[in-house]
């Protein structure tokens, strides 16, 4: 049987990297991001968390927003964005106004910003526990980000001034019944840490929805990679051309502190620039 394939002709390939804002030093994560963006990937994300994700647990940490308003100063061509924003940390009309700030803010000299809103529902509860907000259920953090996004889209379009450009909604999960709805219903982008072999399953239930909520699903960009905490296709192996067959155009890897080593991106960017005929 034919794998189900998402429509991408039209999208090149980017690569993209999220630093891990832990284990090391500001300084160090700063020059992680100013190397990126020299070496020429297309995009650069972070996380939302409150704590380090993996051993060891005490260990440096940074929160999301203020290092990506400080990465819209630094960088002046690469997109950038929270992988992802957790929705349950800040109200939804408030989310939208850093959103909007931020994107300013690496508008620079071209007049147009360079934020991408990647968001979801949450999941880690120690975030949670220690910060004092409800952690709930699954379920009901993803009816309480599917009540959000309505509001941050609205209240961009009241803010003075508006964002600079329509800021791309990249939406992370992999829930068939809610997320999936969500992507289909608000996403620019949908990223998941899907298995790969789980992966044309997974298209199959977008598009289905996608189908139920009347949108075009060549409107959504597929990104994957993997995590500092192992998830995702490896890309080592020959994930990356199966994922590009699939129809994925967003491959992001992750790199952890304290060195930040990122010479795992060569290979990836010269991959990149073959299929993209550079």
């Amino acid at each position: 049987m034919t794998e189900p394939r998402h429509p991408s002709s039209h999208r090149p390939l980017r690569i993209g990297v999220q630093l891990a804002p832990q284990h090391g030093s500001y300084l160090a994560y700063r020059d992680a991001v100013l190397r990126a963006e020299e070496m020429g990937v297309d995009a650069i994300f972070n996380w939302d968390h409150f704590f380090p994700l993996t051993a060891p647990l005490d260990a440096e940490h940074f929160e999301a927003w203020t290092v990506l308003a400080a990465m819209a100063e630094q960088t002046e061509r690469v997109e950038f964005g929270p992988l992802v924003n957790c929705s349950s940390y800040r109200n939804p009309d408030l989310q939208a106004d850093m959103a909007r700030t931020v994107d300013h803010i690496s508008a620079r000299a071209t007049g147009t910003g360079r934020l991408i809103f990647g968001t979801g529902s949450g999941w880690a509860q120690h975030d949670y526990d220690e910060y004092g907000y409800e952690f709930g259920t699954v379920g009901s953090r993803l009816d309480a980000l599917a009540e959000d996004l309505p509001r941050i889209r609205s209240r961009w379009d009241r803010l003075d001034p508006p964002p600079t450009r329509r800021i791309p909604v990249l939406i992370g999960g992999q829930g068939e019944r809610k997320t999936l709805r969500l992507v289909a219903r608000h996403a620019d982008i949908w990223h998941t840490f899907t298995k790969l072999d789980d992966l044309p399953r997974k298209i199959s239930v977008l598009h289905d929805w996608c189908a139920r909520e009347q949108r075009d699903p060549a409107d959504i960009e597929l990104s994957t990679g993997y995590t500092v905490r192992g998830f995702g296709p490896l890309l080592e192996t020959d994930a990356p051309a199966r994922l590009y067959e699939l129809g994925f155009r967003l491959i992001i890897a992750a790199i952890d502190g304290p060195e930040y080593d990122l010479s795992p991106l060569v290979p990836l960017l010269e991959w990149r620039d073959l299929v993209n005929g550079f």
